[in-house]
């Protein structure tokens, strides 16, 4: 099937790919020349794991192309997915600029009956808005069905995810429509729930929210855990193996950041605003989030009696291992507050380092290794797990003025940290 997607991003780029390569021809379309260009090359302008391969095979048979011009890239379509961004707004609430512009350039240039599917995270009612846009605006007088698709990628595991889902939901308003998106995926082989739009809209936030929720649960746990003297990852494993929770995101450590989990859970805290609902439980995630990125920082405060020319090593700076994605990471706000308060830092990330230089504070200085960040530092701070800093032996900080090393993300055991000479504090053990 000819299927062109609007947008790429994770969402889009990853969506576009996947689809090619189980056999659509795929035409992917965005704004930015020099971006294009670049994929054209078979080049991935975002770090994850198997996507350039993926790009260049499907490139190279002719299933896959790029373009900015809008025209081009609807000409043949037969179905058009939505992909662009739904930034937050100041009040929480999604940002649907780019789904209205979209959505209006598909109204301008759509000649054929079309199919058209938001994959976008976006409030509910949001694929209504975008039907009226295009019946409003279309030039020439064709039928137009939507159908929300929500997406479940995780950034470093989106290939993976993509392949070897749990699910695609498809909310539709008929049968004949549901039946064509379900076709379209039907090589990936994943189980296919089929529902109305606005229950589809709403599954992908409140998936979201609920592992949010899982996840600022067990950080509160881990304060109690520190304060009674017991260990948040022997409580997290005892949930877990109870099969109504489940042990997955029960670890502990500094919060969520990313794409999806800051964003998502505000914006569904002003959808039940808007219908004039206080959802206080998810109010309490979020404030619990905020409060756990500092975690770091207050230990830090408890241990040196001041942070004024302390040297502070930072271990790793996208808000998860396997992405360069620097959106909402811990990184940035204990960066901010250590620079606060005269530390000097210096960072390491494997990949996001880049990105990162044009989000954090100016002063930070930036190293080339794991070795090189602990180099004579007084403290050492882990805050994302990639495996170069989770496989590290404790021998590794003792180049540092005097091995002590806060986790953020409970990377190190206690025991063998301790055993190699490392003063070594980490959350809720």
């Amino acid at each position: 099937m000819n299927i062109s997607v609007v947008g790429t991003g994770y969402v889009g780029l990853v969506t576009g790919v996947s689809l090619a390569e189980i056999g659509h021809h795929v035409i992917c379309i965005d704004i930015d020349e020099a971006k294009v260009e670049q994929m054209k090359q078979g080049i991935s302008p975002i770090y994850e794991p198997g996507l350039d391969e993926l790009m260049s095979r499907n490139i190279e048979a002719g299933r896959l192309t790029f373009t900015t011009n809008h025209k081009e890239g609807f000409h043949l379509a037969d179905v058009i997915y939505i992909a662009v961004g739904t930034p937050e707004k100041v009040d929480g609430s999604a940002n649907l600029v780019f789904i209205e512009q979209a959505a209006r350039d598909i109204a301008k240039y759509i000649m054929k009956d079309i199919i058209v599917v938001t994959k976008s995270t976006v409030p509910v009612g949001t694929n209504d808005r975008i039907l009226e846009i295009i019946e409003d605006n279309q030039i020439h007088n064709v039928q137009i069905d939507i159908v929300a698709n929500p997406e479940f990628l995780r950034e470093g595991s989106a290939l993976m995810d993509s392949f070897n889902g749990d699910r695609i939901v498809i909310g539709a308003n008929n049968v004949y429509e549901a039946s064509i998106i379900e076709k379209i995926n039907e090589p990936f082989g994943l189980p296919i729930y089929h529902t109305d739009i606005r229950s589809a809209e709403l599954i992908k936030y409140a998936s979201n929210a609920f592992l949010a929720t899982k996840i600022s649960f067990i950080n509160e746990i881990a304060a109690i855990c520190e304060r009674v003297g017991a260990n948040v990852e022997h409580v997290a494993k005892g949930m877990g193996m109870d099969k109504r929770i489940g042990g997955e995101f029960l670890n502990a450590g500094i919060g969520y950041g990313g794409s999806c989990f800051p964003k998502d859970t505000k914006a569904l805290i002003q959808i039940a605003g808007n219908v004039a609902y206080d959802f206080e439980l998810l109010k309490g995630v979020v404030n619990v989030n905020q409060k756990q990125r500092t975690l770091l920082v207050d230990k830090l405060n408890e241990r040196f009696a001041t942070l004024v020319d302390k040297r502070i090593a930072v271990l790793g700076l996208a808000f998860k291992p396997n992405t360069d994605d620097m959106r909402e990471a811990a990184s940035i706000i204990i960066t901010e507050r250590l620079i606060e308060k005269g530390a000097i830092v210096i960072a390491y990330d494997p990949v996001a380092m880049e990105n990162a230089r044009g989000i954090l504070h100016a002063d930070i200085l930036y190293a080339n290794s794991v070795q090189e960040t602990l180099h004579d530092a007084d403290a050492a701070l882990v805050l994302t797990e990639w495996d170069e800093i989770r496989n590290a032996d404790p021998t590794v900080f003792h180049s540092m003025k005097n091995p002590i090393v806060f986790d953020g993300r409970n990377c190190f055991s206690v025991d063998v940290m301790r055993e190699g000479g490392v003063e070594y504090w980490s959350v809720g053990r």
